[in-house]
């Protein structure tokens, strides 16, 4: 069921590196510059691979508020600070941009990242407005980018919003598999962080066999048993800071605590 880069884990997990603010919005550090967000990517990098860590996805989490089309700057930003990593990168990765799926394909490309996380499907009334994500937009920039291989991982009910689509949740995703080609189904918490409803992945779980079906928010020790009874695997960010909080840097104590939770369930 897992993707061929995750041979043999059986569960996988994929650590958050949250990119500092990104060059061009509102919280950027420009004293700091992209050294500091070339250093503080790389310091989580090497927390979570230390940690025993199955994959990381690079994201832009701090660019709040956030925004539903990427600006140069920024994709230029995350792109760079990506490829200068990439020599140290041991583990398979992938790339989110929020909230913009062509730009997080495009990122990927330029990156060889194998996987890409986004909201590719649906329509959302959110913080940012009214959300129509371009998912047409972004698997003719797989195809026209030539990279087949890239997996996208579609997920189907974003945070800081609410469907307005009033279908069953495991009925969209059904359809996001049927119609839209995803690659993998994520089923979310209502703000990162928060804790997934269990009732919700199981009924994704029970309609979507043919793709992976992954956990991505709200993930922690005392609850990723149980959700790996029904998940392929898990997105984990902000267990993993410091304090369990989502703008502190990677704790590796906690990637370890997590990892040898999900060493006894394997």
């Amino acid at each position: 069921m897992l993707f061929d880069f995750f041979e043999g884990k059986g569960k996988a997990v994929i650590g958050m590196v949250h990119i500092p603010a990104l060059p061009g919005t509102p919280l950027y550090d420009a004293r700091g510059g992209m050294n500091k967000l070339l250093d503080s990517a790389a310091a989580d990098l090497e927390a979570l691979q230390s940690g025993g860590i199955d994959a990381v996805m690079f994201g832009n989490e701090n660019d709040r508020p956030y925004s539903l089309k990427a600006p140069p700057a920024s994709i230029a930003a995350m792109s760079a600070v990506i490829a200068a990593l990439r020599p140290v990168v041991k583990v398979p990765f992938g790339v989110n941009y929020l909230w913009d799926p062509v730009a997080s394909v495009a990122i990927a490309a330029a990156t060889g990242a194998r996987f890409v996380r986004e909201i590719f499907t649906g329509v959302y009334a959110s913080d940012m407005g009214l959300w129509v994500p371009d998912c047409d937009g972004a698997l003719h920039a797989r195809r026209n980018l030539d990279v087949p291989d890239l997996k996208l991982l579609f997920n189907i009910n974003a945070e800081f919003s609410a469907a307005l689509d009033t279908r069953p949740i495991e009925l969209r995703a059904r359809s996001a598999v049927f119609s839209s080609l995803a690659d993998a189904i994520l089923v979310s918490g209502p703000i990162t962080g928060q804790a997934i409803d269990a009732s919700e992945l199981r009924k994704v779980r029970e309609a979507v066999r043919e793709v992976p079906v992954f956990a991505n928010t709200g993930v922690r020790p005392d609850n990723v048993a149980e959700v790996l009874k029904l998940a392929d695997g898990c997105i984990v960010g902000t267990y993993f800071k410091l304090d369990g909080n989502t703008w502190n840097a990677v704790d590796p104590a906690r990637v370890r605590r997590f990892m040898d939770a999900v060493a006894a369930l394997r």
